[in-house]
């Protein structure tokens, strides 16, 4: 009886060991991840639902899951339910985006009331909950038919097209230490009688609120362009008198879906050398680009005046891009 005792009272002090040493390890990896999540200065994700089942266009059932990579499936279109908050999102300490991985391809923002990373908690309760008030702050931008904010597609005779006809999409998300990137490749994108293939990165940085955007086309297409929404009685901000490649188009008033008094500002900036022209669409002030395979870049930036700490007035908005396009044409804006 005595050596069973001894093997039992061993067994159970190792098992508590052990147990001891699961605890800490889980503890250890929790308090890693909560480190992570207060530390991050920049984040981007992409969520879509396993578990469940495609009935039609429609996904039912299913849990979030993030992953780093997704192949857009044949049946997803707008509000497929698939995707949580209906693409890949990406954030700073500043300001929160969205791209709709859908026919639309049209850029959100996502306003924020604090300096933390909010969008891994972003429509989790609900799908579409986040275009309501929350502590975080909430969607702030109505795209409508719009490009939304910064959004891409081409200026096929008087209208727009966005991704209507396209083979096959792929994302990709990342998160490093000095940024976070969003790449979507578009293969055989058709547009009016053209068909091409174009590769899109879009990256965020720690500091100030831009997301710098290069488009890589397969072959030179013309009318490749971006824009900003219009609003009635929001006028459009133009500055291309600065010396120097860069300029910008913007808007600032009330043009948010939360009231009638909060101001937002928006804003393209770009290469004057890769522009053909600037021209209202039906529904978006546009960037026009030459009709060259080469890469373009632009950045977009949002600012909202219930950021904390935000631009709350038109000529501090005005200000901040002169500064941002200075920094640029002396080659200081980092990256």
């Amino acid at each position: 009886m005595k050596p069973k005792f001894i093997y039992l009272l061993g067994l159970s002090v190792l098992m508590a060991c052990n147990d001891h040493k699961k605890n800490d390890v889980e503890a250890e990896d929790q308090n890693l991840s909560e480190k992570d999540s207060v530390t991050a200065q920049t984040y981007a994700e992409l969520s879509i639902k396993e578990g469940g089942a495609w009935n039609g266009r429609k996904y039912e059932g299913g849990e979030f899951k993030n992953v780093d990579t997704l192949t857009l499936p044949a049946s997803h279109t707008d509000h497929s339910y698939f995707i949580r908050y209906e693409g890949p999102g990406w954030e700073n300490k500043n300001i929160g985006y969205r791209l709709y991985l859908d026919w639309r391809n049209a850029i959100d923002i996502f306003g924020k009331k604090v300096d933390t990373m909010v969008l891994q908690d972003v429509g989790q309760d609900n799908f579409d909950s986040y275009h309501e008030s929350a502590p975080w702050g909430q969607d702030i931008l109505k795209a409508g038919k719009s490009l939304g904010i910064g959004g891409y597609g081409r200026f096929v005779g008087d209208s727009v097209a966005h991704f209507r006809s396209v083979e096959k999409t792929f994302a990709e998300v990342a998160n490093e230490e000095e940024g976070s990137t969003v790449n979507i490749v578009y293969s055989g994108w058709k547009t009016g009688d053209k068909t091409i293939d174009l590769d899109a990165e879009l990256a965020i940085y720690p500091e100030d609120r831009y997301t710098k955007v290069t488009l890589s086309p397969s072959e030179a297409v013309e009318g490749l362009t971006t824009g900003i929404v219009k609003f009635e009685d929001v006028a459009l901000i133009q500055n291309d008198s600065i010396s120097g490649d860069w300029a910008y188009i913007a808007s600032y008033g009330t043009q948010t879906l939360v009231n009638d008094t909060d101001k937002l500002g928006m804003a393209i900036l770009y290469k004057k050398s890769e522009v053909e022209k600037i021209q209202d669409g039906p529904y978006d002030h546009l960037v026009i680009f030459q009709n060259t395979a080469e890469p373009k870049t632009y950045y977009l930036l949002g600012a909202w005046d219930g950021e904390k700490e935000g631009i709350t007035s038109r000529e501090d908005f005005v200000s901040s891009l002169n500064e941002l396009v200075t920094k640029l044409n002396d080659g200081k804006l980092n990256p």
